[in-house]
């Protein structure tokens, strides 16, 4: 038996050799075009930093060394996610053209587009914390700001009244700290943590600030999706026109009374329940109360 295990020992030894020989040369044509064809394809770069850059028209501070790489890592993030990318693209084509007008009318610099690209993708979405819609509204901040927050009514998925709130904020916390940069932070920590930071750090720039990692990496990511975002291509996203979501074509209608079954208000339009859910996120149920008699304004396509 020992004769034997010395005899045939070796045999592990080789068949591994011929295993690592085969991984490292290609055995057949095929193999080698593979090969050659991957290497060729599969080529991944370091991003490059922009050398000047700026949010809401405050400069982003490129020298120094940790604003260089928290902004590089973003940048990194972004251009190498592809599938969220990709979508934040399409839907910034729909959407862009809605919020830009009203953050414009309200005295708010056109960058802070990309903060609701940050917070929610410019979808209606819902956060663990119940935040809500594009601007990512809690419900008591709603109610703060007269948004109608209830069973069958959530204004919070109302984008263009969604927008007005984040103006009003966003407008009172840049005439607190004097600064884009800083309100923008305090929209994702609250403006009594950005307060009591400026305060226990003696600081008064975000940069040079230590936050959570959730605030720390805030504007860095807005800043990123503001550079991708404005060029593509740059970053090897190439959408053609086709590509992208076209904004939705609609006009209003006025009503002041509960519409009892949405289904048949749809039919009478000639859309589907669906449709009109999507062009009126904001009514929450199967119905539209409105015992009080408050005036809303639904939206149809056009074309219809």
């Amino acid at each position: 038996m020992h004769k034997n295990y010395i005899k045939w020992a070796w045999l592990p030894l080789v068949v591994f050799g011929i295993v690592l020989l085969s991984l490292k040369n290609p055995t057949t044509i095929d193999d080698e075009e593979y090969f050659n064809e991957f290497s060729n394809h599969n080529k991944v770069f370091s991003v490059e930093l922009p050398t000047d850059i700026n949010f809401a028209g405050e400069a982003v501070p490129l020298d120094r060394f940790y604003v260089k790489e928290a902004l590089e890592y973003e940048l990194t993030v972004n251009t190498y996610w592809h599938s969220s990318t990709i979508m934040h693209l399409k839907r910034a084509n729909r959407w862009f053209p809605v919020i830009e007008p009203i953050l414009k009318k309200n005295g708010i610099p056109d960058d802070f587009k990309y903060l609701a690209v940050a917070e929610s993708g410019l979808r209606n979405i819902v956060s663990p914390a119940g935040a809500t819609g594009f601007w990512q509204i809690m419900k008591g901040t709603a109610k703060e700001y007269d948004l109608e927050v209830n069973s069958g009514i959530d204004q919070r998925y109302h984008v263009e009244k969604s927008t007005e709130v984040a103006c009003e904020y966003l407008q009172t916390a840049y005439d607190k700290y004097g600064s884009w940069t800083l309100a923008a932070a305090s929209y994702n920590a609250g403006m009594n943590r950005i307060s009591k930071e400026l305060e226990r750090q003696g600081e008064n720039n975000y940069y040079d600030m230590i936050f959570g990692q959730e605030t720390g990496r805030y504007l860095y990511r807005i800043i990123a999706l503001k550079q991708v975002l404005n060029h593509p291509k740059d970053y090897g996203f190439h959408l053609r026109k086709e590509d992208l979501y076209i904004p939705y074509t609609t006009h209003e209608i006025s009503v002041d009374s509960t519409i009892s079954d949405l289904s048949e208000f749809a039919k009478l339009y000639e859309l589907n329940y669906k449709e009109l859910k999507i062009y009126n996120p904001w009514m929450r149920q199967a119905f539209l109360p409105d015992k009080s008699r408050r005036k809303y304004r639904i939206k149809i396509p056009k074309s219809n």
